[in-house]
């Protein structure tokens, strides 16, 4: 049976807890407990949707009744009441819904990323957090198998990140922090093509055949993609009229959704 611990009153920003958060999302990392910093109504529900665990929720005086609501039917879950001033101040979006979820996501391995007809989205010095979540959204919505974030991509677990993602962070399987050579490695044991967007290649999107075993690479908005990985890519780009590029999170959908279309018709 479900058992919802009496709510705990938090009235001191002093609070262990609320420090660990405030560290936790101010460096866009995991809390000490391995917990996520998920900010919002929506996240919350796409946390219970997904069967992430959550050990902890907190949330303002005013949503209470709210929060108590959605959070009934789970096991062991701790909920911390804040008066709306302390809330203001731990939160970190500009227009507070009033509810935080502590939120373990899943441990993923390389393994889950090459499952089946593999399409696994690198993403290679992006640093952009909102850009991070919308390309993370997209690559599940897509059915992409998984996403690698090479070492200097920013954190998937950044506040921004996690809200752009819209809950797709807990259910798509990523690993991050891995340096572009092991990828690279990783990318050729297990046969898959590589491609990757430029300006200036020849072929197009047209041109390419999506529907196999492959890694799309996603470079930083500012310095593209590293030459380790570009070497061994097979570059083409997106054909656009009246403007000279996209932004990584729109190109990425483009393509995703390519590859998609691609899948289906050649299945």
């Amino acid at each position: 049976m479900a058992t919802v611990q009496r709510p705990e009153i938090v009235t001191s920003p002093k609070n262990p807890l609320l420090r660990q958060l405030r560290r936790a999302a101010a460096r866009g990392t995991l809390t000490e407990d391995g917990c996520c910093v998920a900010e919002s109504f929506h996240l919350l529900e796409e946390a219970i949707r997904s069967d992430c665990p959550i050990p902890a929720v907190l949330c303002s005086s005013s949503v209470r009744s709210t929060v108590e609501a959605h959070v009934r039917g789970l096991k062991q879950v701790r909920v911390f009441v804040l008066p709306d001033d302390l809330f203001a101040e731990v939160s970190v979006t500009e227009a507070s819904q009033g509810v935080i979820a502590l939120v373990k996501p899943p441990c993923w391995t390389m393994d889950h990323l090459f499952r089946g007809r593999a399409m696994v989205v690198v993403l290679d010095g992006l640093q952009d957090p909102g850009n991070l979540g919308a390309i993370l959204r997209a690559a599940e919505a897509f059915g992409a198998t998984g996403a690698l974030l090479l070492k200097g991509t920013v954190s998937p677990f950044n506040p921004k990140a996690l809200r752009a993602s819209a809950g797709s962070i807990f259910r798509l399987p990523l690993v991050s922090g891995v340096e572009s050579a092991m990828a690279r490695a990783a990318l050729a044991q297990h046969r898959l093509d590589i491609y990757a967007a430029t300006a200036k290649a020849s072929k197009t999107l047209n041109d390419i055949d999506l529907s196999r075993r492959l890694a799309l690479v996603i470079g930083s908005e500012a310095h593209g993609i590293s030459q380790k990985l570009s070497a061994a890519a097979m570059d083409f780009r997106i054909v656009t009229t009246g403007v000279e590029s996209l932004n990584a999170a729109m190109a990425a959908a483009v393509i995703l959704h390519e590859a998609s279309r691609q899948r289906i018709i050649r299945q």
